[in-house]
């Protein structure tokens, strides 16, 4: 890539990569959104979608500390605090890069077992510039990806590739370090070594299609899935396991340059997401890359049960945020001890065919 955003690309990429600290996914569409407060029994209206996401941006405890991004959706990039404060200035003056999530959803992909593709390259460039005015300096797109009964097809492989590889150009193109998310679902009854085979050779064919598209390797980030049996297969493996398989997958797939790998929690729980990534950063095993989180449910699950909805237990919610965050950090570092391993931190979030 060449152009007058590549230095502004690898300084935020780099930024975004700071030992100790990861990112905050709290682009949740408007209907997904929806069905965490519908279950506290709260409406799903622009108010308390509102109310949310600033008990999150306006925590008094330091989550700064330990979160160097947020993703937002696009309703979000645009609101303000309830003092009229915009969103974006409040995570800009804690020195937090503002991002935001720009696919359009996924559709069926024809000719396929309900394979999908991931829509939303019309109109990016346009959108992308809008999107840098307002503040943000990152992007996220999401491909989504199958194991069982002949799936992924090369098919699906190709075209998720290619769909991440265009966006990843037309995002830098416009100032924004793209995320680029390739996810195999944990769907399945599949073993942690069919995850581990399918998973480098998605990130292979993603990596290949994202130099065709001459992406800055430097000024891009990688969010793919941890290597997970499928969540109905009957063996248990250990998070050193899981671990091993995840980075070995990456080891031989990931070029070097790429800075950072934010793994989603893909339904994980919060504290089982925490766990693996803090035993890839205790291998002792070269791992060119920051290895860290983009989480949503796995930041913010014990957060919206913690508020309830409830004026009276903001500060109780802010306070499980922090705690989340920064377990999160001390596993970018190999750190973490356990100690945010709550009854709620260790419920599962599996949800079938997960869409957001």
């Amino acid at each position: 890539m060449t152009g007058s955003f590549r230095d502004e690309l690898i300084a935020t990429a780099k930024k975004i990569a700071t030992p100790g600290k990861g990112i905050l996914a709290a682009d949740e569409t408007t209907g997904t959104i929806g069905k965490r407060l519908q279950a506290i029994q709260l409406e799903n209206n622009e108010t308390n979608r509102r109310a949310y996401r600033e008990l999150l941006f306006t925590a008094p405890q330091e989550y700064q500390n330990h979160i160097s991004g947020v993703i937002l959706y696009e309703e979000t990039l645009f609101q303000s605090a309830s003092d009229g404060k915009p969103f974006v200035e409040i995570l800009q003056a804690r020195g937090v890069i503002p991002g935001i999530k720009v696919d359009a959803g996924t559709g069926v992909l024809p000719g396929t077992d309900e394979e999908t593709f991931t829509q939303g390259l019309d109109g990016l460039a346009a959108r992308c510039k809008k999107y840098y005015e307002k503040g943000a300096r990152f992007s996220k797109w999401r491909a989504v990806l199958k194991i069982g009964n002949g799936c992924p097809s090369d098919l699906a492989i190709h075209e998720n590739a290619h769909g991440l590889a265009a966006y990843g150009a037309i995002s830098q193109a416009n100032g924004l370090v793209p995320i680029i998310e390739p996810e195999i679902l944990t769907d399945g009854s599949h073993d942690l070594e069919t995850c581990a085979a399918v998973t480098e050779k998605v990130v292979a064919a993603v990596v290949q299609a994202l130099h065709e598209h001459h992406i800055c390797f430097e000024g891009m980030l990688l969010k793919p899935n941890m290597v997970l049996p499928g969540a109905q297969c009957t063996k248990k493996y250990t998070p050193e396991a899981v671990a091993q398989a995840t980075v070995t997958a990456l080891r031989r797939s990931l070029p070097s340059s790429v800075p950072a790998v934010c793994f989603l929690s893909g339904g994980q729980g919060e504290e089982e997401a925490t766990v693996h990534l803090n035993e890839m950063n205790k291998l002792s095993v070269l791992r060119p890359w920051s290895l860290t989180f983009s989480y949503g449910r796995a930041l913010q699950a014990s957060v919206i049960k913690a508020w309830g909805g409830k004026p009276e237990h903001v500060a109780k919610a802010q306070e499980v945020f922090y705690l989340r965050a920064r377990a999160n950090g001390l596993s970018n570092l190999g750190k973490y001890s356990g100690d945010a391993a709550t009854d709620s931190a260790t419920a599962s979030l599996y949800e079938k065919d997960y869409k957001y």
